[in-house]
């Protein structure tokens, strides 16, 4: 007659045999994923290590063309990662008033503006969306609702802007697409979310709306807030096709179109597109490299600031939305 000897560790105290068992279980599930094998481990690191290398390699290489010596980026075919020193020309030349300062200034004006409309927009529509006594909130929240659906299309769009006599202006990098469906709803849930007890307090005291909307709601959805404006700021500064499609002076490209034209369709850039007295212009490879990293490096300054939001926003509007 065999005898089974459990061990006490998998047994929890006062626990029935179920429960016992699940306990057991889940128990030794633990051990067998701590004591993985050495195999399965530096498969794991080596995975890891691929995966970073394959991201931060290009970035590296990027921005070491562009600080490297003419004579060596010509040298090595124009990808260089690691310069034998640092040249900033490329950067003087491409900062020194031409096409690309230009329109470095024309990008953050608009990512500005835009990005402050929008989430103002936003934020004041969801805020009536998540009244229950505003006027036609049904239908509007319908109406919210279908845009996430249905798009206007490319032509009436086109048609709609030309009509409203947009057609080279900056708005027009920013009116059609001022305000996201999606982040109406995202904000609208975190308003919604907020206690009643604290609106209905505000009231009692004598509290308007707007001073309501303004003092307790902005406040309190500033994590969600916050990431609604990261979607938008990054939607406007890489946004490209909009400009394509309504500026037809080159004098008003955002960055973004100088990158396309510059960069993707390798149009060459001289001294007159550079702005600057030099006689030679340096290597197209290094000039496109550092018009990328100028592309890129707003947005790398600005999202350590929004990071500890980020988190937040994004779960609560996934689970409340």
């Amino acid at each position: 007659m065999s005898t089974t000897t459990e061990n006490p560790q998998d047994t929890a105290p006062g626990a029935s045999g179920p429960e016992r068992s699940t306990a057991a279980d889940a128990r030794r599930r633990r051990r067998n994923l701590n004591a993985a094998g050495p195999v399965e481990k530096s498969t794991k690191t080596i995975v890891l290590v691929i995966a970073c290398a394959l991201v931060i390699v290009p970035f590296i290489g990027i921005v070491a063309t562009s600080i490297a010596p003419a004579d060596q980026v010509t040298d090595s075919g124009g990808f260089v990662l690691f310069p034998r020193e640092i040249d900033l020309t490329a950067y003087r030349s491409i900062l020194s008033g031409g096409v690309v300062s230009r329109a470095l200034l024309v990008s953050i004006g608009i990512t500005a503006v835009g990005t402050f409309l929008s989430l103002l927009i936003t934020a004041m529509l969801a805020w009536a969306l998540s009244r229950r006594g505003t006027v036609a909130n049904r239908p509007m929240l319908l109406l919210v609702l279908f845009s996430l659906l249905f798009s206007p299309g490319l032509i009436p769009t086109y048609l709609a802007v030309r009509q409203f006599g947009l057609i080279d202006s900056y708005w027009s990098l920013i009116i059609p697409t001022a305000v996201s469906g999606f982040n109406v709803i995202v904000v609208r849930s975190f308003f919604v979310s907020l206690p009643d007890e604290i609106l209905d307090a505000a009231k009692v005291d004598g509290a308007s709306e707007w001073q309501i909307f303004r003092r307790i709601g902005i406040p309190l959805s500033r994590a969600a807030l916050a990431v609604i404006g990261l979607f938008y700021g990054v939607n406007y500064w890489n946004a490209f096709f909009s400009a394509l499609l309504y500026i037809n002076d080159a004098a008003k490209w955002p960055l973004q179109m100088v990158l396309r034209t510059y960069v993707v369709n390798g149009a060459q850039m001289g001294t007159s597109e550079l702005g600057t007295a030099v006689e030679a212009a340096p290597p197209q490879e290094t000039i496109q490299m550092a018009i990328l990293v100028i592309s890129i490096v707003p947005i790398l300054i600005v999202y350590p600031f929004l990071q500890r939001h980020f988190s937040k926003g994004v779960l609560t509007g996934a689970v409340k939305g």
